[in-house]
């Protein structure tokens, strides 16, 4: 999977993560099993519904999740990471 990183995912990631250094860590790895396989059980990756139904979602931790979007089969972008509240 390429992944590229929208413009608000990158503030969002900034301003939310920036003074949590074990989640930001945790988010790292995550990616990693992201980019190597999208299906990995670990991920809870799902795709969402509603008025959110163009974007897909995957876990950090527990509460931190990461919004993305499929560009193709094989390219994702980044668009929002944050709590559970804090996202949807």
């Amino acid at each position: 999977m390429i992944v590229t990183y929208h413009p608000k995912f990158k503030k969002q990631l900034k301003s939310r993560l920036g003074d949590k250094p074990k989640i930001r860590i945790k988010f790292y790895k995550r990616l990693e099993l992201f980019v190597e396989d999208v299906q990995n059980p670990l991920l809870k990756n799902h795709h969402l519904t509603g008025s959110m139904r163009e974007f897909w979602a995957f876990s950090v931790t527990g509460d931190i999740r990461v919004i993305y979007r499929k560009l193709s089969e094989d390219e994702a972008e980044l668009f929002d990471i944050g709590s559970h509240n804090q996202v949807y």
